[in-house]
């Protein structure tokens, strides 16, 4: 599906660009790739594992809220994975027009970048946290979703399509829950900011195989959301270390108690397949919301999971 065309990937060093790009080199043999980011180190350390002169790949340094810059990178794309944001929900609360530039600011030069050079397909990685938002991480994400969205009918002359894909925390990521508790291990005690918190989960492996998937169903103005399972946080804390004391220390700014990925007004333009959901314009007569509530794990199933994601022994 990638065989001999030429992708560009934004955000390209973080832990989703790096197993994208392995994960294509694997499987594929792309025409190039392109790796665009902000953090010259970043990109140090992954040339390291991608070298240029073993892989067809090439490293941009750029900011996705440069339109010019974004511009010229794009020239002679195939495909754009856009997967850079500003994504802690605590630093996009503090720091709240920074994340409006990268996240709303940024998908607009996504957009319009790939209109100006003829891409043929994009695909923007969202968040859970889109759907409902209550913090402005998810206002952000959501208003980028809509405008991926409606950038397909923007067209004119141009050939682009765009799509957007939707899922949970990733198991092991930067910032998530998994490697914070593997370091406060150490310390005997794990911060709990509710109990009754629950989570949907994914591993890194299926988020990229379910865009790179996705890239070839899609026809342009789909919200995917892969069908996955989620976790109380007590449970995954009791999984992880199960000898330490838990704190409660409450909820932070802009958190749920539970997230969602379709909401009840989302299904009624939802279609229900076997292992994913897309919404679309077709209206449904079912009202029903695809909670974290809805799908937890067991005790065992959470510690397979994790021994599986090979976060824990």
């Amino acid at each position: 599906m990638v065989n001999n065309q030429s992708i560009l990937i934004t955000g390209g060093t973080g832990s989703f660009g790096k197993k994208f790009v392995a994960t294509v080199f694997k499987q594929y043999k792309p025409k190039d790739v392109i790796v665009y980011s902000r953090d010259e180190l970043k990109q140090f350390e992954m040339r390291d594992l991608f070298p240029t002169e073993k892989f067809p790949i090439k490293y941009f340094i750029g900011d996705v809220r440069d339109k010019e810059r974004l511009y010229r990178v794009a020239y002679g794309m195939d495909f754009i994975v856009h997967a850079a944001a500003l994504k802690q929900v605590p630093t996009a609360e503090f720091n709240p027009f920074e994340a409006v530039k990268t996240n709303i600011h940024g998908a607009q030069n996504v957009i319009e970048a790939a209109l100006e050079n003829d891409v043929k397909k994009v695909v923007a990685l969202s968040t859970d946290k889109a759907c409902n938002p209550i913090n402005l991480y998810g206002a952000t994400k959501l208003a980028s979703d809509k405008m991926f969205a409606a950038a397909n009918h923007w067209q004119g002359s141009h050939h682009t399509t765009f799509a957007v894909v939707r899922y949970g925390n990733v198991v092991g990521s930067r910032g998530s829950v998994v490697p914070f508790f593997l370091k406060k291990k150490e310390e005997g005690v794990l911060p709990i900011t509710d109990e009754r918190m629950t989570r949907f989960n994914i591993t890194l492996k299926e988020g990229v195989n379910f865009v790179l998937n996705c890239l070839g169903k899609m026809w342009g103005g789909e919200l995917f959301v892969p069908k996955i399972p989620s976790y109380r946080i007590m449970d995954v804390a009791q999984a992880i270390a199960p000898e330490c004391k838990c704190k409660i220390i409450g909820i932070r700014p802009g958190e749920k108690l539970h997230e969602e990925m379709i909401s009840t007004e989302e299904w009624l333009r939802t279609q229900n397949w076997q292992n994913y959901l897309i919404t679309s314009e077709r209206h449904t007569d079912k009202l029903w919301s695809y909670s974290s509530e809805s799908s937890l794990l067991d005790d065992d199933e959470i510690h397979d999971f994790l021994q599986s994601s090979g976060v824990i022994k």
